[in-house]
């Protein structure tokens, strides 16, 4: 047991180092989320406000309720950004050495995810402080009762990086595999609409969000942040999780250790 806690330490205090070392990368986590909100949602502002549904007990604008959506891509970036980060230490051989430490593969991969998911919490503190200090209405409470949330988020979204990491064999593809899986995943969810506006444009529109994961993890966001527990949502997210773990564990099969 000691030995694990060595070397998820070493791994986390790795992927931090990276992280602030690379300050353009803090500074891009940054700067996408904060156009949607300080220039898209203040552009509907007034055009597009949220009727009373939960968590929300009055009538909202529209950028208080964007702001779990763009929790949500900051960790869906994050994550993608985590697994860009493992195709390229695979080509430059740092992975190599890691997947030849003598602890089992499962908890190698866990380890790097977790530190993964460390990282993009303080992006999200980061984007929250911002977005509360320019004057969306955040409840301060919310910043504690959202970490659950955000743990298990950061944790479902590196997972799915981490699949596919294990199947892009050279860097130079990864950013055309991105293109095809972070857009459909963020606009085929709830980050930017309620469900409801979508079902009445589209039925099967509604039906592609309604079954997308990461709407189930903006949504127990979005919940979190007032400090309530979105039971379905955290237990499908959990879900997703284990599945996606799952595939990464077979794609960083044992013989790439050697």
């Amino acid at each position: 047991m000691k030995t694990k806690l060595i070397v998820l330490q070493a791994i986390i205090v790795r992927e931090l180092r990276r992280f602030l070392q690379q300050r353009s990368r803090f500074f891009g986590a940054l700067v996408r989320p904060l156009i949607w909100l300080l220039v898209f949602a203040a552009g509907f502002r007034a055009a597009l406000g949220i009727a009373i549904t939960p968590p929300y007990e009055t009538y909202i604008t529209y950028d208080v309720y964007i702001v779990p959506g763009l929790v949500g891509m900051v960790q869906l970036f994050n994550g993608m950004q985590n697994s860009l980060s493992m195709v390229y230490d695979r080509e430059m051989g740092s992975m190599r050495v890691l997947l030849t430490c003598p602890e089992p593969l499962p908890f190698l991969l866990f380890a790097r995810l977790f530190a993964g998911m460390c990282v993009s919490l303080l992006q999200v503190y980061a984007f929250l402080l911002i977005s509360r200090v320019s004057g969306v209405d955040l409840p301060w409470h919310g910043f504690v009762s959202v970490l659950p949330a955000l743990i298990l988020t950061g944790l479902m979204l590196g997972a799915a990086g981490m699949v596919l990491s294990s199947q892009v064999r050279q860097i130079e593809n990864f950013a055309g595999v991105m293109n095809f899986v972070v857009f459909p995943v963020f606009f085929l969810s709830s980050a930017l609409y309620p469900l409801w506006k979508m079902q009445e444009s589209s039925e099967w529109v509604y039906q592609l969000c309604r079954f997308n994961p990461f709407t189930d993890a903006v949504e127990m966001i979005r919940f979190a942040l007032y400090g309530q527990w979105h039971a379905a949502a955290a237990s499908h997210t959990v879900i997703a999780t284990a599945v996606c773990l799952t595939l990464a564990l077979l794609g960083y099969r044992p013989r790439q250790r050697a």
